[in-house]
């Protein structure tokens, strides 16, 4: 079952934080190795996690957290949607970025590859991301 609980955090970096509405950082972390399961089929499904944000009031997320919570979605039954929405909802609550974006890219399957995108915050004016 995803454990948000999971998830520690430590304050933003005093250099890193920006002034005012303009963060002067996104951070970016990739996890190549995520999975869960199909709810209809329990096949397992595979993809890659890309977790951008712009710190905020919450800090920063600790990595072997950030994979523990990951690995906590595993034999969850779970459409692709749902997990990216809730891995934003979880990430929102608990960073409370000043932005963040959640893309999940999903290995094909039946000649279907997918990719579902979650944003939370607007877009900072100094990121120009991909």
């Amino acid at each position: 079952m995803p454990d948000p609980k999971l998830l520690v955090l430590f304050p933003t970096p005093a250099n890193a934080g920006g002034s005012g509405a303009v963060p002067s950082i996104v951070i970016e972390h990739v996890n190549e190795e995520f999975t869960s399961v199909c709810p209809v089929t329990g096949h397992p499904d595979f993809g890659t996690i890309t977790l951008r944000y712009a710190p905020g009031a919450g800090g920063c997320v600790e990595l072997k957290s950030l994979k523990l919570y990951y690995q906590s979605f595993r034999n969850e039954g779970i459409y692709y949607e749902a997990v990216t929405g809730r891995i934003r909802a979880d990430l929102a609550e608990a960073l409370k970025p000043a932005w963040m974006q959640v893309i999940t890219n999903w290995r094909g399957r039946g000649g279907i590859r997918s990719v579902v995108r979650a944003d939370f915050g607007p877009v900072p004016t100094n990121y120009l991301g991909q």
